[in-house]
């Protein structure tokens, strides 16, 4: 049974790529390379091969990653795992991100190279400016986003932790040269809520944007572990540990709810969590769970495969809006 005919795929925005709810977040993948693989352990690359199979397998179609995601490591290794897995370009969509921090927008072009290198035989299906910090505007961003689309480098642009009014100047400079602006990666799950309160997700709704959620499972939080098992939080980092320990208390509600209807649906709490990401606003989001472990894609593969009900959806929505509260 192939699993990629099971799920219905939606837009990248505006744009003519479809992908799968789910996506795979392959932040993980940078353990060895640059500041930020200082944080993650060195996954081996046969566990990564191992990992990309098996979120193939469930039906994933598309993956993220970065440049900050050690520099290239975690780029090189999902494509030598895309390749393990016999997939060509054409069977997957591959997201990337430019790193602004202490550049401007010359270096877009100056640097999509290195992108390319690292991904070997696979397109750029979507190039994102990961984060508003660069020392260029918005508009001069998008154009050197724009300059690569006409050269064929790059397949659509998008966005990541832009605020609304960044999302309003972003869509407007790309609509200057025909281009629509197809994504805003921000933080959102069943625990953060921001952006419905924000302005960020009226603006995507509004403006036709796709909203990529990363973190769905609120680092764990939300598939149950740490409330059974309170001494993992241990393992986290010492500045994380007070806020975690304030959020057990408070999801407690809500993660017992999560568990109630995992029994019911034959499934995972997480599996619920991210269901409820990926259905509670239609699909205007999508999202890109992690993982260190084959289990834990497959897991995360097998929340496109059930439908939450609307009265399941809304359960959920009250509770989480009751944290909110406290």
């Amino acid at each position: 049974m192939d699993n990629n005919n099971l799920v219905q795929k939606r837009r990248l925005g505006q744009t003519d790529i479809l992908v799968t709810p789910v996506g795979l977040g392959t932040m993980e993948f940078a353990g060895g390379g640059g500041l930020i693989g200082a944080i993650f352990p060195v996954i081996s690359q046969a566990d990564k091969n191992a990992i990309i199979k098996a979120a193939l397998d469930g039906g994933i179609n598309w993956f993220d990653t970065a440049e900050m995601y050690g520099n290239g490591v975690s780029e090189s290794t999902l494509a030598a795992a895309l390749q393990a897995a016999g997939k060509s370009d054409k069977d997957v969509v591959v997201a990337t991100k430019w790193m602004p921090l202490l550049r401007t927008a010359k270096n877009i072009p100056r640097t999509i190279h290195n992108r390319k290198k690292f991904l070997g035989q696979y397109s750029i299906g979507l190039y994102m400016v990961h984060q508003p910090w660069s020392f260029s505007s918005p508009e001069a961003e998008m154009d050197a986003m724009a300059g690569l689309y006409k050269a064929g480098q790059i397949q659509s642009v998008g966005v990541s932790n832009f605020n609304p009014e960044r999302m309003h100047r972003a869509h407007a400079e790309l609509k200057q040269h025909g281009l629509p602006l197809a994504v805003n990666q921000v933080r959102y799950s069943l625990l953060h809520r921001e952006i419905e309160n924000n302005g960020t997700l009226d603006t995507a709704k509004e403006l036709g944007i796709t909203i990529i959620a990363y973190t769905p499972l609120a680092s764990g939080m939300l598939s149950g572990k740490y409330h059974k098992n309170p001494e993992l939080l241990k393992r986290q980092p010492l500045f994380r540990r007070g806020l975690m320990r304030r959020e057990l208390e408070a999801s407690r509600p809500l993660v017992n709810a999560l568990e109630e209807m995992a029994q019911r649906y034959r499934v995972t709490a997480a599996q619920i969590a991210i269901n409820w990401v990926i259905n509670f606003h239609g699909d205007t989001i999508i999202t890109i769970p992690g993982a260190t472990k084959v289990q834990q894609a497959m897991e995360s593969a097998g929340a496109m495969h059930f439908q939450l009900s609307g009265d399941d959806l809304a359960s959920l929505d009250s509770l989480s809006k009751a944290i909110k509260k406290e």
